[in-house]
């Protein structure tokens, strides 16, 4: 096993608004379509490494008190979190030094779910 994670989904129960606050807080472009049988999913841009996507399908609830997925903020953590406000989501745990392992943060996103959002040193 080279990683412990090799794909993500985050339960959404309405895409575009959940595509919305990921493209305004990240800066990227999601890949929006169908999922397998009724569901629909947008996946986060990636080259080589861990992906995943914005699922919505019947069973799957956004939650604050589920699994956490930490999204890559490369080098610009307090922008990322400049934006979350103003795209509809919420800072639940401030900007907090983890020492050589860089900084994190927790939003709580459009939909319910507690993300945590990292930077490297």
């Amino acid at each position: 096993m080279k990683n412990a994670l090799n794909w993500f989904e985050i339960p959404v129960t309405n895409m575009e608004r959940a595509v919305s606050f990921y493209t305004e807080i990240l800066g990227v472009t999601l890949d929006a379509g169908p999922g397998m049988g009724d569901a629909e999913m947008a996946i986060f841009p990636v080259e080589g490494g861990v992906g995943g996507a914005l699922l919505k399908a019947e069973g799957w609830t956004p939650g604050a008190a589920g699994v956490v997925v930490y999204l890559n903020c490369g080098d610009d953590l307090d922008g990322v979190l400049s934006r979350v406000g103003a795209a509809g989501g919420k800072i639940v745990w401030p900007k907090t030094d983890i020492g050589e392992n860089g900084y994190f943060a927790f939003i709580m996103d459009t939909e319910g779910n507690r993300v945590g959002l990292h930077m490297n040193s």
